[in-house]
């Protein structure tokens, strides 16, 4: 397989490395993560302006028809700055959910906006009791005449507090279990009977608890099947697991680079203890860790678009497993060779393995999908 970039990824690898490397330091992280929306708006403005926000749409609806190659090199760039904007949240999520699910209609009337950076989406999916189950859906959603009456509680809905509009599943048919029966709804986040409650995650991002109570969603608002809305849930979460494996490589590789530049600096007994053979040693395994996180982001980049579902579960699966245990590794190296200073609010590394280990739990940590793998036989083929 050719993994060598082509000449357009090319140049817009290096167009986000240089936009994210002259103003995205860490000093400027933690400006941008003070500003009222928790994240940058003369930054998301850039990403519109670079055509970032647009890339995985088709050129119909304003986008550049870009796929996981192009999504897997921005994340990469966002997770060695610890990007703060919501680009998982609207472009992958919410863009990716009404771009393989909505309707023309609906692409036509929204994708050019979100493609422009004027209209911020949430996925509203995760709830109390359904921990990592995609099918566990207790949030109701009951026919009125030519409308639907959503009630329930969202948790965890990533960047839900400063969203336009979110995308909602709720239960249409059977029971809270059931895999048939969901719905997906396109609800205004100042709609009658919404409410957020947003907080700060521990990795420096921002979420929401959301409430519906007796929320009216006319059908035209509904995104596809109003029963059958799993299966696009479930293609558009394996694509973003792919996206925030790369966002993981980059933020693991940040880890390494900051580590041996420590490791070259930092003296004891009148020498750097980058000459100490056994620290050598442990950044050589940290280094393993990264290539062997970086070669099952690929493939989860390569097998995001697959039609067979159980194959590219099976994928998805097998890089959560190695991308969880790698960042562990890492970040758990990286702050024990750098010491004390390791743990400080100051210092980037420790957010980095913050946000790695966020990572890890988003969509399953490595353990559920190792459970995954095993029930489907998909161990052998990983």
């Amino acid at each position: 397989m050719d993994f060598d970039l082509s000449e357009e990824q090319r140049l817009l690898k290096d167009s986000v490395d240089r936009l994210m490397a002259d103003r995205y330091d860490f000093e400027s992280r933690q400006r941008y993560a003070k500003e009222p929306e928790g994240w940058s708006q003369a930054l998301w403005s850039a990403y519109a302006e670079l055509g970032l926000l647009a890339l995985p749409f088709d050129e119909a609806h304003g986008g550049f028809g870009g796929g996981p190659v192009e999504t897997m090199t921005i994340m990469e760039a966002f997770g060695r700055s610890l990007a703060l904007e919501p680009y998982l949240a609207t472009v992958i999520l919410g863009g990716g959910l009404l771009h393989h699910g909505g309707s023309e209609e609906q692409k036509t009337a929204y994708l050019p906006q979100v493609a422009a950076g004027d209209l911020r989406l949430a996925f509203a999916h995760t709830e109390r009791q359904s921990r990592y189950d995609l099918f566990d859906v207790g949030t109701t959603a009951q026919r009125d005449g030519g409308s639907f009456i959503l009630n329930g509680q969202k948790s965890v809905v990533l960047h839900g507090d400063t969203a336009d509009k979110i995308l909602v599943t709720a239960r249409v048919a059977g029971s809270r279990r059931d895999r048939e029966g969901i719905g997906l709804f396109l609800v205004d986040a100042n709609a009658p009977g919404v409410s957020r409650r947003g907080y700060p995650t521990q990795d420096g991002q921002r979420a929401a608890e959301v409430t519906l109570e007796s929320v009216r969603v006319d059908t035209g608002y509904v995104i596809g099947n109003p029963e059958g809305a799993l299966p696009v849930v479930e293609k558009v979460t394996d694509i973003a697991i792919a996206a925030l494996a790369a966002e993981a490589i980059g933020a693991m590789d940040e880890m390494l680079k900051l580590t041996v530049d420590y490791l070259k600096t930092r003296k004891q007994f009148n020498t750097t203890i980058g000459s100490f053979q056994v620290l050598q040693h442990r950044s050589s395994e940290m280094f393993i860790a990264v290539e062997q996180g970086r070669s099952m982001a690929m493939f989860a980049a390569m097998m995001a678009q697959e039609k067979n579902a159980e194959e590219r579960r099976k994928a998805i699966s097998a890089a959560k497993v190695q991308i969880g245990r790698s960042g562990r590794f890492v970040g758990q190296q990286a702050i024990q060779l750098h010491g004390g200073v390791g743990m400080t609010m100051e210092y980037k590394v420790g957010h980095l393995f913050k946000r790695v280990t966020m990572i890890d739990t988003l969509f399953g940590d490595a353990d559920h999908h190792l459970s995954k793998l095993a029930e489907t036989g998909g161990l052998i083929a990983a």
